[in-house]
């Protein structure tokens, strides 16, 4: 396909990447350091934050469709998934700061505190997340171009996720001296600050272009009927969300694993250094999507990422740091495969909604992606948190060798279960059907 076929330019493309480069400044820190915060900083039990991650995940099996209805019923001159990054940058960062801010109270009070900024940080997430991905079959119809945007937001989004992952306990301890409460608060505020600029950025520069009026806001009955006949779309929503379950879980526990089984916190940094090579799975789907399609470049992807798991099953039960660094980069070129994919095939199942269901539902359809992040993201933490509550775990505390069994597990054995299921699942997600219906109308 020619350039000139194209309808982004550069400047477009960058801003619709940075817009996930936004988001992840602060969904990293909940994915990766908002449990060990609530924990072993902000004073809460693992049972408590455990329920709080519950009520949470309920929450989100309202908040994702919603934000998608809403965005399928919205009127505006900007379009329909454009003005949200407008509306809702604002309350978003600073939901994001007062979630780590630790009010001098007593424990009922701080328990409140986390749920009511938790749970609305989880609602503006939502609504300037999703609309990322509903964006996406809107700003070309060129397929290659769609994959070229969604690699690029991959991209920019896992190298903020390797810079979080790297970065934020060093910058916890340089900004609070000794003192994590302020280190977590200084920290979370200066990603704050820069997430508003680049999420108003996207805003300014990003145009949608395909749309069809007629069927671009369809009563919610014919959408969620559409939605029922989209068995792409149905499949690829419990990838979705089996793939953030893994991540969450794996990510939740690295900083436990360093700082009680190596007692050195300071090795988080150095394992999360070598999630780089996400980069390098993100940049291997134009070349492998085009020769092989989606769904084997993603199957590609989750066997290189249990490959990697497995590693590091070895050098987890070794006790050896380079087998487990080794095996961190291995899963990373496949968890970096996995995630860029996302939003290009979402995007295709929207297009099959167009074309062969007659619903231009984008915000319904994306709103899979939004609720496999936050279903994964809490049940991980749920399932993290719950584990390490029945093991005995107590903060800040040599732990019972029943807890550190329990961190292995949960580092190790129950993501090499997910990756196995969510393999054996995409194997009915039906590649071949999708885009001859999709050509044939």
């Amino acid at each position: 396909m020619h350039r000139s076929n194209w309808q982004t330019r550069w400047p477009e493309r960058i801003s619709y990447g940075l817009s996930d480069a936004a988001d992840n400044l602060v969904f990293q820190m909940m994915t990766m350091y908002l449990l060990f915060f609530y924990t072993d900083v902000y004073g809460l039990q693992a049972g408590d934050v455990a329920v709080l991650f519950i009520v949470a995940r309920i929450a989100d099996v309202v908040e994702s469709p919603l934000v998608g209805l809403m965005i399928d019923h919205t009127h505006s001159r900007f379009g329909k998934s454009r003005p949200f990054f407008l509306w809702y940058a604002v309350p978003y960062v600073v939901f994001a700061v007062l979630t780590f801010v630790t009010p001098p109270l007593h424990y009922g009070v701080k328990l409140a505190w986390a749920y009511v900024t938790y749970l609305g940080l989880g609602f503006l997430y939502t609504a300037v997340n999703l609309p990322i991905t509903s964006v996406l079959p809107t700003l070309s119809d060129n397929d290659r171009e769609l994959t070229l945007l969604g690699v690029i937001r991959q991209f920019f989004g896992s190298a903020v996720q390797i810079i979080v992952a790297v970065f934020t306990l060093p910058l916890v301890a340089a900004f609070g001296g000794g003192n994590e409460q302020k280190g977590f608060l200084l920290t979370i505020s200066m990603f704050a600050v820069i997430s508003l600029g680049l999420i108003l950025n996207t805003f300014l520069q990003i145009r949608e272009r395909h749309s069809q009026p007629e069927i671009a806001h369809q009563p919610w009955r014919k959408v969620v009927k559409a939605a029922g006949q989209n068995k792409p779309w149905l499949v690829l929503s419990g990838v979705i969300f089996l793939f953030w379950l893994v991540t969450a879980i794996k990510n939740q526990t690295t900083v436990y694993y360093f700082k009680y089984v190596f007692n050195n916190q300071n090795l988080v940094s150095y394992a999360n250094s070598f999630t780089f090579t996400s980069l390098i799975g993100v940049i291997l789907i134009m070349s492998l999507s085009a020769t092989h399609g989606n769904k084997r470049t993603m199957a590609t992807g989750m066997w290189v990422a249990l490959a990697g798991q497995v590693v590091l099953a070895i050098g987890v039960y070794t006790h050896t740091l380079p087998i487990i660094f080794a095996a961190t980069a291995i899963n990373g070129i496949g968890q970096g495969m996995v995630v860029g994919l996302v939003s290009i095939m979402i995007a295709d199942t929207i297009r099959y909604g167009m074309k062969v269901l007659g619903v231009q539902a984008e915000g319904i359809f994306s709103s899979a992606n939004d609720l496999g992040v936050n279903l994964g993201l809490g049940l991980g933490g749920l399932i993290t948190g719950g584990l390490f509550d029945l093991a005995g775990y107590i903060p800040n505390h040599a732990q019972n060798a029943g807890t550190i069994a329990m961190i292995n597990a949960n580092y190790v054995w129950i993501p090499l279960v997910v990756y196995l299921v969510m393999i054996a699942l995409l194997h009915f997600y039906d590649e071949k059907a999708l885009n001859a219906a999709i050509k044939s109308h």
